[in-house]
This record gives structure tokens, sequence and C-alpha cells, in this order.
């Protein structure tokens, strides 16, 4: 499939008279990061990410700050950050977004040095991305997310955290807490339904424990984009928010986990990085 999808990009390339030799693999963690970086440093304007999001997650890390821009070719199992951007899953299309679609930029966030830029979070959705991220490729795909979730939630345990914000400190016990720079995990599961990219702030989306099958009954609301109205959920707009526990937090970066310390900060970083997006 990745050497099928390389074969697209190199013909789009040479269709147009670039150099098809700029089209890459990636065979390991961390590895789209390394050859973005090594674009950069040739004088690459535009690093394609083909793929989910954490390869997006990789490449806009490397892209961050700089004057070059980020353009999406979603194949993952969520895609939020190109579903929020309106990136077309058909491949042809993104690719001549890449090409000839307009510049826009977009915030991200940090957590511990780290950025995101979509969606970050603590609980139940990092378990999720924990597991998910264990199973192989031929077992990836929303029914498995889905499956994977529902097992999670029968046996998760309210993590009791500390929520601080400007001039706001709440204790609770939490089913997840998601930082939202963008609204959705992807699949049109929104978790932030309100967040913007490019506001200068995180939706910090607190959601209190509960039953698994009160859980099950609630999720229409997640996809209706009304998970705010439920009682339990409490939805803080902020810059910055620092959470704590009596326990090391695993949390997740655009669906990457990451494990463990008592607390961990985190932070709105606007204009952050540059995005293709459709030119119409």
């Amino acid at each position: 499939m990745a050497r099928a999808r390389a074969a697209q990009a190199a013909a789009f390339l040479s269709a147009r008279g670039a150099d098809p030799s700029n089209v890459f693999v990636t065979d390991r963690p961390g590895h789209a990061r390394d050859l973005a970086l090594a674009a950069l440093g040739r004088g690459v304007s535009t690093v394609v990410a083909w793929g989910g999001d954490g390869t997006m997650n990789e490449i806009g890390t490397a892209v961050a700050y700089t004057e070059a821009a980020m353009a999406l070719v979603p194949s993952g199992s969520g895609n939020g950050l190109a579903r929020e951007l309106g990136i077309p899953f058909d491949a042809s299309a993104a690719l001549e977004i890449a090409v000839s679609g307009r510049m826009r930029t977009i915030d991200a966030g940090e957590i511990e040095q780290r950025l995101f830029f979509n969606v970050a979070g603590i609980g139940l959705d990092a378990r999720v991305a924990h597991r998910f991220a264990t199973n192989g490729l031929e077992k990836r795909g929303f029914s498995r997310y889905i499956a994977i979730t529902m097992r999670e939630l029968a046996s998760y345990r309210p993590e009791n955290l500390t929520i601080t914000t400007a001039g706001s400190t709440v204790n609770t016990s939490s089913l997840l807490v998601a930082i939202a720079n963008g609204r959705q995990y992807g699949n049109g599961a929104l978790i932030a339904p309100h967040a913007q990219l490019d506001d200068g702030l995180l939706d910090v989306v607190v959601v209190a424990g509960r039953s698994l099958i009160r859980a099950c009954l609630e999720l229409p609301f997640v996809f209706a984009g009304s998970i705010d109205r439920l009682g339990g959920v409490a939805v803080h707009r902020t810059d910055a928010v620092q959470i704590s526990s009596p326990s090391p937090l695993v949390y997740h970066l655009d669906g990457e986990p990451i494990a463990g310390m008592l607390s961990i900060s985190a932070k709105a970083r606007p204009r952050a990085l540059r995005v293709k997006v459709s030119a119409a």
C-alpha cells in the first residue's frame, strides 16, 4: 500500500515537471519528522504528509515556525485535522491542493515542549490511543477504534485530577480531559464542537466519570456536536492549563500515546503552522 501511494505521488510530480525523487516512504516512528527536516534543509517549500494524524504530527512539528507549509493527503483511521481543514479523501484531489491550494496559518498546542495540532487528551482517550497504537496496521480502522473504546470504557476507572486555568482550579473525577485545538478526533466525533484552529485558545473539555451504559447512550451527542449539552461535561476556553494527578498521567498528542508524569502543562501556540487548504 505504501509503495503504491509513493508511486502515485511520484507520477503526480512527474506530470507537473517536478522531481519525483522527493517522495519517501517512512519505515519507523520519527522517520517522517526526520524526512521533513531534511526536506526543509534542501529548501522545500511544501512538505506533504500522506497518512494519518500521527504522520501529520511528525511532519507538522518539523514544519512549525518555518516559512514552509504542510499539506495533507489523509489516509489514517481518524484524520481529524484533515477533516477540519476540508481536505478531500481522494488522493489526487488532495495532492492538487498541495500544489495549488492557498495558505492558511493555524495554531498549535504544546505539552511539555511537544506540539500537537488537533487534539491531545488524558484519560480514556489516551488509553484507547495506547491500545490502538499497539495493534497491527491490518487491525486498524474506525470499527476497530470503536471496539477498543468500548472495551476500555467497560474497565476504566475515572481519574482524580486537579485542573487549573487562569484564576480557576477544579478537582474532578473524570472519564477524560480533551485539550483541543481542533474540533474532532476524526470520523465526525466532535469532542470540542466550538474549538477553532486559529483563535489562539485551547478548548479543555472535561467529561466526568459515567457508567458504560450511560456513555453508550450519550455517544450520539458526540457525533451530533452537542457533547457540551450533557450533564457532567464542562468546557474551559483558555490559553494555558495545568493538570495534575496523584498517579502518573497517560496522555496523547494527536493520537500518539505518551506515559507518565504527575503533572502536565498545556499551552496554546498561536499561528504556529502554515497548511495548504483548498483555494475555493
